[in-house]
């Protein structure tokens, strides 16, 4: 008999495939077998050799022929032609002869105990892949009794309790999953945020569908990034018409506004709350823009329809200005800090809203969310973060946060400008 390194084999390529069908997270581990030589009697090296030459070949038929040859007369040859068998499953594409070769594997001692935590996690994946969610339950159970843990285990099992209809018992493996990633001080992957995002939707938690949408948005904050996020947040429950109309503000403050339904809906909520200029100057920014078009009926009749009052409004301001210098309490000056806000004058917004809340009896979390906003589109970034962060009354908390998350990717975006050298 001669002594080998099971290395001399492909077990390795084998799990290693096994590892890329787990998924992203998994395919980053490649399994290392380690251990003190072992032996194998000429006459089985020699069959092996022939059937690893067939796999490196692709040639998977020719791989199955020579493994049927095998004849292990020692735990050790078992264990190796299971694992052979795991290599043509991998080339075939077949996960149940996959999982079936593991099996083979597991009844050996020779497993090395280095590689029998992950092995486990594998087993439990392929059984998932399979349909088998007991079985997969029960190698993630035993993976774990053996030290594995992996994110790539929690996420296992909330994919498991999804499988099975049963997303309240998936979201506390999610949100494990995510809080685990954030204190070891990695991104989080994108999917995981869609999963927990859409559990979190099912289950009605505006508040941390919210939230969980913002941390997104700090990582991936594209355009399109931005008008999913918030659409999808809209679309999911019924909001107070003065808090949609601040999350379609910030939709057009990204440039995240893409299509006829869009501009739309912007424009008839601006309409519905009395805000006549927003409304007409959102029509015109679609025209402009190539989603609307003149003869779109529904966009002309609205553009007509408030075009006078846009204009009687803004002859208007001088007199509601005054009228809320002159009131004892804010609302008053509320009405006229929404108005100069609709207009886009920030800064004379920011004075009411600041008036409003001085003089009081009016919706704090709307005032302060507000005047947060029209600071940071006066250029504010700093004092708007603060204000924003006092804010914590329902939608408008909500309303606050993304705003917030707009806030700092300006900061962001600012801070590289400033860190760009400038041409000489």
């Amino acid at each position: 008999m001669r002594r080998v390194s099971i290395l001399t084999f492909g077990l390795p390529v084998a799990l290693a495939g096994a590892m890329l069908l787990a998924g992203p997270a998994s395919a980053k581990k490649k399994i290392v077998v380690a251990g003190p030589p072992i032996q194998m009697s000429d006459a089985f090296r020699a069959d092996v050799q022939a059937a690893e030459a067939a796999i490196k070949a692709r040639d998977a038929s020719t791989a199955n022929l020579r493994i049927a040859t095998l004849s292990p007369t020692t735990d050790f040859e078992a264990y190796v032609a299971a694992g052979l068998r795991f290599e043509t499953a991998v080339l075939r594409r077949d996960v149940q002869a996959q999982r079936i070769a593991l099996t083979d594997m597991f009844k050996t001692s020779s497993v090395p105990k280095t590689d029998a935590p992950r092995l486990r996690f594998v087993a439990a994946y392929l059984s998932y892949t399979v349909g088998n969610y007991a079985d997969a339950v029960a190698q993630l159970d035993y993976a774990k009794t053996l030290g594995y843990d992996g994110l790539d285990a929690t996420m296992l099992r909330a994919d498991i309790a999804m499988r099975k209809g049963k997303p309240k018992d998936a979201r506390p493996f999610v949100q494990e999953a995510l809080a685990r990633q954030k204190a070891s001080g990695q991104p989080i992957p994108a999917a995981w945020y869609d999963r927990a995002i859409s559990m979190a939707y099912q289950a009605g938690d505006w508040n941390e569908v919210s939230s969980l949408y913002r941390e997104r948005l700090e990582t991936y904050p594209s355009t399109p990034e931005w008008r999913s996020a918030l659409i999808n947040y809209l679309a999911g429950q019924e909001n107070d018409a003065q808090v949609q109309l601040d999350l379609y503000r910030l939709q057009a403050a990204n440039g995240a506004m893409a299509s006829e339904r869009d501009y739309q809906a912007y424009a008839q909520l601006a309409e519905k709350t009395g805000n006549f200029a927003e409304a007409k100057a959102i029509i015109e920014a679609g025209r402009a823009a190539g989603k609307l078009t003149t003869t779109q009926a529904t966009t002309a009749q609205l553009l007509k329809a408030v075009t006078p009052k846009a204009t009687k409004d803004i002859a208007a301001m001088p007199a509601l200005a005054k009228k809320a210098a002159a009131a004892k309490d804010g609302k008053a000056a509320l009405d006229a800090a929404d108005a100069y806000f609709s207009l886009g004058q920030y800064p004379q917004a920011v004075e009411q809203y600041r008036a409003a809340l001085s003089k009081g009896g009016v919706d704090e979390g709307r005032a302060n969310a507000r005047l947060g906003i029209a600071m940071a589109r006066s250029g504010d970034l700093t004092g708007a973060k603060t204000t924003l962060a006092q804010v914590n009354s329902g939608g408008w908390s909500n309303v606050a946060g993304f705003w917030s998350v707009w806030v700092d990717l300006q900061n962001r975006k600012s801070a590289q400008q400033n860190a760009a050298p400038t041409a000489g």
